[in-house]
């Protein structure tokens, strides 16, 4: 193990603090080129540490999803650098990032992405046949992880017979599963009525006070204001790093 740190901190230029999950150094993603360019990313830097609840928020075509990309492993950046758990995968090939998404990363969406013909169960047992998971732990580890976010009676339920906070909560047993050391929380109520909100932030709450780093892109303040750490795009830059859930009120209206 010793030996695996430090051939890994021999890959990191800038020594990073053990406490940090994530770095973006110097983060640039451009779509197009002369007249026709983008930047969607421009020179953004950030650092998440491990245990933080940290919140995207920004207008629509600040960045905000597209840094999401970049740090679930689904894109790649233009130019800079990105440590996830101190490996630089900004540029990895697709079948690295895959083993590395599946292997470090959980993700829940504003859509559910169940498998209508399969259980809860099996919906949550699929990361880990992909990740080469035997067939009793699977199951063992499925019903362990349902049974976190209180679904043990509806194991055997597919996803029509489920309400969609009940389906949320299989994509959110689905993504911590394999155990990941980032929960990546796209719009994750963004179908869900006020109480069901409710009841999967106070999900998201316990599995980081459980020491999981959740981050979360949402557009909704009520929501933001339930983590710990606020960070604002615009323009394709991070214009506000460090907003506490009390700031958010002024930036609103300002």
């Amino acid at each position: 193990m010793a030996n695996t740190i430090s051939i890994t901190d021999s890959l990191v230029p800038n020594p990073i603090p053990k406490s940090t999950i994530i770095r973006l150094e110097n983060i640039f993603k451009v779509y197009g080129s002369g007249e026709t360019e983008v930047k969607a990313l421009d020179d953004v830097n950030l650092t998440i540490h491990k245990g933080e609840y940290c919140s995207i928020m920004g207008p629509s075509g600040s960045g905000k999803s597209t840094a999401m990309n970049i740090i679930g492993c689904l894109d790649r950046p233009t130019d800079g650098h990105y440590y996830l758990d101190n490996i630089d995968v900004a540029q990895m090939d697709d079948k690295s990032l895959a083993h590395i998404r599946n292997k470090k990363l959980g993700f829940v969406f504003q859509q559910f992405h169940l498998l209508p013909q399969l259980t809860a169960l099996e919906n949550v047992m699929l990361p880990m046949l992909y990740a080469g998971v035997n067939s009793k732990e699977r199951s063992d580890r499925a019903t362990e992880a349902l049974t976190r976010v209180g679904l043990a009676n509806r194991l055997n339920n597919k996803p029509t017979q489920l309400s969609g906070g009940q389906q949320q909560r299989v994509a959110i047993a689905r993504a911590i599963v394999n155990r990941p050391v980032v929960l990546l929380a796209d719009e994750p109520t963004g179908a869900l009525d006020s109480r069901t909100t409710q009841e999967v932030l106070d999900i998201f709450g316990e599995l980081n006070n459980s020491g999981i780093t959740v981050v979360m892109v949402t557009h909704e303040p009520e929501v933001a204001r339930q983590t710990q750490r606020i960070v604002w795009f615009r323009d394709g830059q991070v214009v506000h790093s460090d907003l506490t859930p009390s700031d958010l009120s002024q930036l609103a209206v300002s």
